[in-house]
């Protein structure tokens, strides 16, 4: 029954611990999904240049999918995890069903409408025909066929609310590599990207698998779907006993669903975000030259590497600030926070020396030119500045979306990426030097930290320190 389930461990067990054991399994399974992303680049860019500018700026239609995944889940996991904080395990079920019908509606949106406007989107970035072609092929497939993208992140964040990271980690690591081979496979078909043949290689070669841009769609599409179906099966097949799953849960709750979304669009919008400072990017770079938007798109896969265990880590945070908060437990939750602030920030710095010292190498990776390198290499060590402030903002962050204040979170992104960095980087670009540009990333990510600090500081007074007061009978 579901009085007798027992306290879960994020009340019970001590916090440095908990929150190592379950941000490390969220971390490394970050740090594959980081891999494929450059691996995915790697690949591409032995294609063309043209291929890999197509794959970078499909960035912000795939963020758009991602951040409605991603944001959804976070308002679940917000939710879910109160709940059974509060020992209210039936609202913790209507949430999690809830969930998974929110989750197949906006796939079934994304697979309508993307295919209708994947080329309009590009035509609307660039002119360039190996461009837009490649780009609209590459965003039809994705959009097309994202179910494995939208039900693998809502069940991941099920085990996630649960405090079961460690499942999330094989679901999202076995994706990954399933994408990570597919890659060159069905990019080249024909052993291409390795020395000599294979067996798989001679077979993609023999059914005609060598895609381009299309292949990378369709591996990535198959690493979804096959994450999914694992995520799918460890909460429902092997049950997830925190939970109980039934089709009355799907029903639609208007209040449940709107408690989630008071969480989770915030967090869409603020991930969302992301999408339009990118494509503003693009639009202002491109303008240059379009060795300057491969650049771009470049970092970004690069930089991947650095915030990927910073955000694994706030998703194994989320959920014990929002237990925590439900059993009305202060010192737990502030011991969290300040643990989570020091690995952040440790993180990233080391991201900023990798930046600093290692620019040149690492764009090798990608088949760079000569002026692919040139504008690069300063790029980065003027980007990568960014890194000694951002830990800290992410993780403050987070802890404003579990809390139920992802409003806040959603400010700061909104100042850091609209109000801040696009203005500095047009009026930047008037100067006629794009090295100039690159700076209105620090710049925007200094305005953001300063937010990010009086917001905390307004939640631990207001939020966090009245939980020690009794509650009113």
């Amino acid at each position: 029954m579901p009085e007798q389930r027992k306290e879960n461990k994020m009340g019970v067990m001590p916090v440095g611990k908990l929150l190592f054991s379950m941000s490390l399994p969220m971390m490394l399974s970050m740090l594959v999904q980081a891999l494929y992303n450059v691996v995915d680049s790697y690949f591409v860019a032995k294609v063309s240049q043209d291929a890999l500018n197509a794959v970078g700026m499909a960035f912000p239609v795939q963020n758009l999918m991602i951040s409605v995944a991603v944001g959804t889940g976070v308002g679940v996991n917000s939710l879910l995890s109160r709940n059974l904080g509060e020992k209210n395990f039936e609202e913790a079920d209507k949430a999690a069903g809830n969930g998974i019908f929110l989750a197949l509606i906006s796939c079934l949106v994304f697979s309508l409408v993307g295919p209708a406007v994947a080329r309009l989107f590009f035509l609307a970035q660039t002119d360039i025909s190996g461009i837009v072609d490649q780009g609209a092929t590459y965003l039809t497939i994705c959009c097309g066929c994202s179910i494995g993208m939208f039900t693998g992140v809502m069940f991941d964040r099920l085990l996630q609310s649960t405090g079961k990271t460690a499942f999330t980690m094989a679901t999202q690591g076995v994706g990954a590599v399933t994408n990570i081979i597919l890659d060159p496979l069905f990019i080249f078909g024909n052993g291409q990207a390795w020395e000599g043949t294979n067996p798989l290689a001679q077979f993609c070669t023999t059914h005609g698998l060598g895609l381009g841009v299309a292949g990378a769609a369709w591996a990535t599409v198959a690493g979804q779907v096959v994450g999914a179906v694992m995520s799918v099966l460890i909460n429902l097949a092997f049950n997830n006993k925190d939970l109980t799953f039934g089709l009355g849960y799907l029903k639609p709750n208007g209040m449940v669903i709107r408690n989630i979304y008071s969480v989770g669009v915030p967090s869409i919008i603020l991930s969302s975000i992301g999408s339009v400072m990118v494509f503003g990017m693009n639009k202002i770079l491109i303008a240059f030259t379009d060795a300057a938007t491969a650049v771009f798109s470049v970092y970004f896969k690069l930089q991947s590497f650095i915030f990927m265990p910073v955000f694994g880590l706030n998703n194994g945070m989320v959920p014990i600030i929002a237990y925590n908060y439900g059993a009305r437990n202060r010192e737990r939750i502030l011991k969290t926070v300040r643990l989570s602030a020091i690995t952040a920030v440790s993180i990233m710095f080391c991201g900023f020396l990798i930046f600093q010292f290692g620019a040149a190498q690492l764009l090798g990776l990608f088949e760079a030119s000569q002026e692919v390198l040139e504008i690069g290499v300063p790029a980065l060590r003027i980007i990568s500045t960014c890194f000694l402030f951002a830990g800290f903002g992410i993780v403050c962050g987070s802890v404003f979306q579990a809390l139920g204040h992802g409003v806040l979170s959603m400010l700061v992104s909104f100042v850091r990426q609209l109000v801040v960095l696009l203005p500095a980087a047009f009026l930047l670009s008037l100067s006629g030097q794009l090295g100039l540009v690159w700076l209105a990333f620090p710049i925007a990510e200094l305005a953001a930290v300063v937010m990010s600090v009086i917001f905390l500081r307004r939640i631990i007074k207001t939020v966090i320190d009245p939980l020690d007061q009794p509650q009113e009978q």
